[in-house]
């Protein structure tokens, strides 16, 4: 089993990353995990989108 960790600052770059390795690999996707941080600095929000995708790679 591994995993493979995906951190972005927009939905869709983090998205586009997650189909790009989803089509480059024959494994089997066993779980896949996404998570959201906001901070404020001054008047600025500033978004973290990230995803963990668990695998297993077939032999």
């Amino acid at each position: 089993m591994k995993v493979k960790c995906f951190d972005e600052n927009t939905e869709k770059d983090l998205e586009q990353k997650i189909n790009a390795f989803l089509c480059s690999t024959k494994s089997d996707i066993i779980d896949i995990r996404y998570q959201v941080a906001i901070a404020v600095q001054g008047e600025d929000q500033i978004y973290c989108f990230s995803a963990m995708v668990v695998y297993s790679e077939k032999e």
